[in-house]
């Protein structure tokens, strides 16, 4: 099982991305997906994630602008990011767990500045 993630890259405070995880199986074999998030010198931490019934998780941090999104045909997720800050700064993974395994993606480094 392979995760991807693609879409990182510069972006100005209050600006906009989306992050997009393709994965190399049928994601509804997964009992959920999500993103997480590493800057440096911290651990890494959730930032939201998805299970099979639709319900979703998010870290605080993210005051609600941060959304996700799976589309089980094309086996992709997505991280729909608005409002960010400098501190949204870090190395975004995709994750991918279930009975089958856990599984991560290499990371997309997302830096927000201006």
């Amino acid at each position: 099982v392979q995760l991807v993630e693609s879409g990182g890259g510069l972006v100005q405070p209050g600006g906009s991305g989306r992050l997009t995880c393709t994965v190399s199986t049928n994601i509804s074999s997964f009992t959920g997906v999500g993103w997480f998030r590493q800057a440096p010198g911290m651990e890494r931490e959730l930032v939201i994630g998805i299970i099979a019934t639709g319900s979703t998780k998010s870290a605080d941090t993210t005051d609600g602008r941060f959304t996700i999104s799976r589309d089980n045909a094309k086996n992709m997720v997505y991280l729909q990011m608005h409002n960010l800050k400098t501190e949204d700064t870090a190395v975004y993974y995709c994750k991918a767990w279930g009975s089958i395994g856990d599984y991560w993606g290499q990371g997309t480094q997302v830096t927000v500045s201006s």
